[in-house]
């Protein structure tokens, strides 16, 4: 899965798959994409969009930096730790949440330097791409590769979907993204989303 910490709908498509792991033989591996990176340059977004794309460079280069310095299993604990404090908590990513989910994931605070840093971007984008070309630019996170037709990766965006199903509901979703996945030339199931996202 590729996420974005500042995306609700990641937040909960990634405690979804957690919630398959449990009850389906599959291991999640997370990585970061970054919708900072995704929206450069467009005009056609608005202001306040704008400006959470100027602030969202800071959680993903913290991600980077982490799996840099200590492994790409490291960003499933900070991911929770950061979303939780995001998205529960409706803390604003800064300094103080950076430092608290640092801590929570065992990790050094001293990372939490790497969100003013442009020296992780190279990475970022490496990072966004391997998880974006496959799908297409046209669309963001959450995104997640399965195993399709003949064991090959299949990218989708999704699945969106509030609140995050638990237990065999979680593992019957996955059967379905698995079954839409092996079919070649599938491309899309959507209707109208009219309901915010829900955390619980």
């Amino acid at each position: 899965m590729w996420f974005d910490p500042r995306c609700p709908w990641a937040w909960i498509t990634s405690r979804w798959l957690l919630e398959v792991e449990k009850v389906r033989p599959l291991e999640i591996k997370f990585h970061v994409m970054s919708l900072s990176v995704l929206n450069e340059g467009r005009t056609d977004i608005s202001e306040s969009y704008r400006a959470a794309n100027a602030n969202g460079w800071g959680p993903v280069r913290i991600c980077i930096a982490a799996e840099q310095k200590h492994g790409s299993e490291v960003l499933r604990p900070l991911y929770t730790a950061l979303g939780t404090r995001r998205h529960l908590g409706k803390q604003a990513f800064g300094p103080e949440l950076y430092e608290a989910a640092l801590t929570e994931a065992g990790l050094p605070v001293e990372l939490a330097a790497a969100a003013e840093d442009p020296g992780y971007d190279d990475a970022l984008r490496k990072s966004h791409d391997e998880g974006m070309k496959p799908v297409g630019l046209d669309v963001g996170t959450p995104t997640i590769h399965v195993p399709g037709a003949n064991g090959q990766l299949i990218a989708f965006f999704g699945p969106v979907v509030t609140p995050a199903p638990k237990g065999e509901d979680a593992g019957r979703l996955w059967d379905g993204c698995l079954l839409v996945a092996g079919t070649p030339g599938f491309y899309e199931i959507k209707r109208t989303r009219d309901a915010e996202p829900i955390f619980d």
